[in-house]
């Protein structure tokens, strides 16, 4: 969130990461280049030029995986959101690296002779109907130029003048390009690899990334299959979502209505409101997240919502729909059917003796109309601390 937009939105915890991160980065190289002078000598002495896009080529590939395998971590345990809160600045920072391992590759072989290099790329070697000999060149072009578009629209800026949904409809091509980088590999570098280590270094990459996308999805199908009890009062069907005292202070509970929307049931006090659990920024999840200052802050990137009526506070305009809720006999009920996003509605207010299992004194002490602070990195330093 911010009222006006700048080139990178840096604050301390994105800079501290951003210096590791490129930290990490050079010491990968620089112990990747000197190990391979070391290893090969004599005869079998790789030059340097091969040897830098070696090097750049699989930490790219490596930084790719690191990347893909942030999502699921991040919904499999609430330690990880730090890392995917600066997932894009990992993004933009993959594709820089891609980028230089592919100019020195054209360059070292196309660029010499009397053909424009990229017509050498694409002309050169047109064996596609081969495993041995394709042409695996065309698929790390191809995943680069995905890889470019992404990190070319990784701002807000573009998030928002796209539309949520189809900038993440271009984002989702990650995988589409991890695909063809995959097969850039096979295709290429492990074609003349005598050994196995690379490529069961590479196979067990494939299958970290399939692995934990596989888990993390099947543990929320499987949470979403288990419902939750509806309860008819007249013509409205109500979703049972438990005892108020089992919802942490300033927590929330996800319930999976009928129809696969997923409601983020929040408690604060004594009160209890209900919101969709998808963010309005990148559709993050906002049961996961917490109330800070008062408002809903998503795990993902600290956009807030003031839990009553769905509305980001002033001057921010972000909605997310909101959901009638009632305590009836201690227990939270939920309307499932929608609200429009921003409609206002009356927090259900919960008996004292019901939220005392969950709820220490000094928290029920805490005031709930305080003003919200809307500055991201505020929000971020503190629920990432």
């Amino acid at each position: 969130m911010s009222v006006g937009y700048v080139p990178v939105q840096w604050n301390r915890h994105k800079r501290i990461y951003d210096a590791v991160l490129a930290m990490a980065v050079a010491s990968y190289l620089a112990v990747f280049i000197l190990v391979g002078k070391s290893a090969f000598r004599g005869p079998h002495a790789i030059s340097d030029p091969i040897l830098v896009m070696r090097a750049l080529a699989t930490c790219a590939f490596l930084m790719l995986h690191v990347v893909l395998c942030i999502g699921p971590l991040a919904r499999l345990d609430r330690r990880f959101a730090p890392l995917l809160y600066n997932r894009r600045h990992l993004g933009v920072a993959t594709f820089l690296v891609g980028l230089l391992h592919a100019t020195l590759a054209i360059g070292f072989y196309h660029g010499f002779g009397r053909l424009n290099p990229f017509v050498s790329l694409l002309g050169s070697n047109t064996n596609y109907t081969t495993l041995s000999a394709f042409p695996f060149q065309v698929l790390g072009l191809g995943a680069l130029i995905i890889l470019f578009l992404m990190a070319a629209t990784s701002h807000d800026f573009w998030l928002k003048n796209l539309g949520a949904r189809a900038w993440k409809r271009l984002h989702m091509l990650v995988y589409a390009a991890y695909a063809l980088l995959v097969m850039h590999v096979a295709l290429g570098a492990l074609q003349t690899q005598r050994g196995v280590w690379a490529a069961s270094l590479a196979g067990l990459g494939v299958a970290t990334v399939a692995t934990l996308h596989l888990y993390a999805g099947w543990r929320e199908r499987r949470r979403d299959r288990r419902g939750a009890a509806m309860l008819a009062d007249g013509d409205t069907q109500w979703i049972d979502a438990g005892p108020a005292g089992d919802i942490p202070n300033n927590r929330a509970r996800v319930l999976c209505a009928s129809g696969g929307e997923r409601i983020a049931v929040f408690r604060y006090g004594e009160r209890v409101s209900a919101m969709a659990n998808v963010c309005a920024h990148q559709g993050g999840p906002l049961g996961e997240g917490k109330i800070i200052d008062g408002c809903v802050t998503c795990p993902w990137h600290g956009w807030q919502y003031r839990p009553a009526d769905g509305q980001s506070p002033p001057p921010f305009t972000e909605k997310v729909s909101t959901y009638r809720v009632r305590v009836r006999d201690g227990r939270v009920q939920v309307d499932p059917r929608p609200l429009p996003p921003g409609t206002p509605v009356e927090p259900a207010v919960v008996a004292d003796e019901v939220v005392t299992t969950n709820t220490s004194a000094a928290e029920v002490a805490q005031p709930i109309g305080v003003a919200c602070n809307v500055t991201e990195p505020a929000h971020v330093a503190v629920q990432h601390a």
